[in-house]
């Protein structure tokens, strides 16, 4: 059985998302949670607190036990894009992107 647990719309780029995400895919939660709390980029910490999530679904709603999870899928989607103008030389203005994304994490039980 699949288990996911998602948070929307985090002020990270999904591009450093998925640079943690892919450390952690496939591994058992205990060793996933160990790497995200040891990595030094933001997008550990969201990671980690999705993870979190996705552990007490399994846990609380579908009564599977910790010990035997792994995680099946991670992923980082492109969320909501921000635009902010800068002003530039002779009255022009240049256009910033603050990216969003969308961390999803399914676990799942070993056999």
């Amino acid at each position: 059985m699949d288990v996911k647990a998602t948070a929307r719309t985090i002020r990270v780029r999904p591009i450093k998302a998925r640079l943690a995400l892919d450390l952690i895919r496939g591994k058992d939660v205990k060793e996933a949670a160990a790497i995200l709390k040891f990595l030094p980029n933001s997008s550990a910490k969201a990671a980690a607190k999705v993870l979190k999530s996705a552990i007490a679904n399994a846990v609380n709603n579908n009564q599977l036990q910790e010990g035997k999870l792994y995680i099946k899928a991670c992923f980082a989607d492109e969320g909501v894009v921000m635009k902010r103008m800068m002003p530039r030389a002779k009255g022009q203005s240049d256009q910033i992107l603050k990216r969003t994304s969308h961390i999803t994490i399914v676990v799942a039980e070993r056999d």
